[in-house]
């Protein structure tokens, strides 16, 4: 265990120095990101930590045992995988001692799981933390309605035949229409709003074209396939096999005919009548799992570590829930003030796609000099994003989704693109469901 506990170093209690020591990253893996295609995927949740973590801790020069927790972002467990932290940590083999929890912030889930571990290790009380997260949104649970829930409590209530007769006579074939889970947990229930309607929200508020959004989306496909034909994603994607011996060994919701013109063939689905977010421009269902590991300097130099990153700022922000979209504006702005960098002094940016418009109106927001001042507080606007650096790669949209997981992948992407290019900083930013956001600054080491 490498728990800073107590001792003292050069007269200076550890957990004083944890606090001040930096927090890297020493590797991360995820697995293929599925597309969920109208059934339960060929996985469950923990099945894809489980894949993901162990590939990734076999790499590692420690036992899964000196781990000192595991932390999982998860937004939809299954009921037979509560605390899925703790179910995937013992599949990994981590053993009994080792606690392991899960956390939940919506879309941001994997980033709330490593911003955790940073607690934890920043306050002395762990130094070696696996941190990620995971979904399978393919087993979202179909629901009874509200209307059947109590027609069957009454049933089984019922006490004689006349009184289960009189209820048959009161059953409405309706009942059975099923509610879906995942829709009900993509509606915002301050507002409700689907998260998709939200964008609506922001393709208006900031003047984004339907053409606009299908070129973005189109953008994101590209760049994904041209990342996969040339390797960029291979040290990163853990292949998966499933019971029948299937290989799954890459992300399969990217498609080479996702060009503008025919994405444009595709109906709005949030706002039938008036909208322009369609499937198409927006992030896929998808199940995914990815993990990082994180630790501290005296892990690093007990078990000759050898860092890929150090994560050096985080910020959680909240704003208007129909305006959700704009939260990586929110979150990571501080950071920028903060370290003193604008938005153009980092080499790349990962801005998760949950919609083409949401990006979009997160580069138009920076650059508004009313938003600035009035929503931000800063004298003026930001400027504008290069968009050759951001989401280099492609993103959400041709990648998926996985609502869990997605906080993970961009701060691991972050350091892949950082070692690829010989970049110093860059920035992983989320927005979340709820009227939230999420960023962190990482740093190449």
């Amino acid at each position: 265990m490498t728990h800073p506990g107590n001792r003292v170093r050069h007269g200076i209690p550890e957990f004083v120095m944890a606090m001040q020591e930096p927090i890297y990253v020493v590797d991360g893996a995820r697995t293929p990101f599925l597309k969920a295609r109208n059934r339960p995927g060929p996985f469950s949740a923990s099945d894809l930590a489980t894949a993901a973590g162990r590939a990734l801790l076999l790499r590692q020069p420690f036992a899964p045992a000196e781990l000192d927790e595991v932390i999982l972002g998860c937004a939809a467990p299954s009921a037979d995988e509560v605390n899925i932290a703790r179910v995937a940590a013992l599949r990994m083999g981590c053993g009994h001692k080792v606690p392991a929890w899960t956390v939940m912030r919506n879309c941001a889930s994997g980033m709330q799981a490593i911003d955790a571990g940073i607690a934890n290790i920043r306050a002395g009380k762990s130094g070696l933390v696996l941190a990620g997260g995971v979904d399978a949104l393919s087993r979202a649970p179909l629901l009874f309605s509200d209307a059947m829930t109590l027609w069957l409590a009454n049933w089984y209530a019922a006490r004689t035949l006349g009184q289960r007769a009189a209820l048959v006579a009161k059953f409405r074939p309706s009942y059975l229409a099923p509610v879906i889970g995942l829709m009900k947990g993509l509606t915002d229930p301050m507002v409700g709003l689907l998260m998709g309607q939200t964008a609506e929200n922001l393709a208006y508020r900031f003047g984004i074209t339907r053409g606009e959004m299908d070129a973005y989306a189109a953008r994101s496909h590209a760049r994904v396939l041209a990342a996969q034909k040339s390797g960029r994603l291979d040290r990163e994607v853990v292949p998966l096999y499933d019971r029948a011996g299937k290989l799954y060994a890459a992300d399969d919701g990217v498609r080479e005919d996702s060009t503008p013109e025919n994405l444009a063939k595709l109906r709005p689905f949030f706002d039938r009548k008036y909208g322009n977010v369609t499937a198409g421009n927006s992030s896929q269902v998808t199940d995914g799992g990815a993990w990082v590991v994180l630790a501290s300097q005296r892990a690093v130099d007990e078990h000759k570590l050898a860092p890929r990153g150090r994560i050096v700022d985080a910020q959680w922000a909240g704003l208007d829930p129909a305006q959700m979209g704009l939260g990586p504006v929110h979150a990571a702005t501080p950071i920028l003030q903060r370290q003193g960098l604008g938005l153009n002094d980092l080499d790349c940016w990962e801005l998760n796609e949950a919609f083409a418009a949401q990006v979009i109106a997160c580069l138009r927001a920076w650059d508004d000099d009313e938003y600035c001042r009035t929503e931000l507080g800063l004298p003026g606007k930001m400027g504008g994003l290069d968009e050759g650096k951001l989401n280099v790669d492609g993103g959400a949209i041709a990648l998926g989704h996985p609502v869990g997981a997605s906080g993970t992948r961009i701060v691991l992407h972050v350091l892949e693109v950082l070692e690829r290019s010989g970049g110093r900083r860059g920035m992983a930013a989320i927005c979340i469901g709820g009227g939230l956001g999420g960023a962190m600054l990482v740093e190449r080491t």
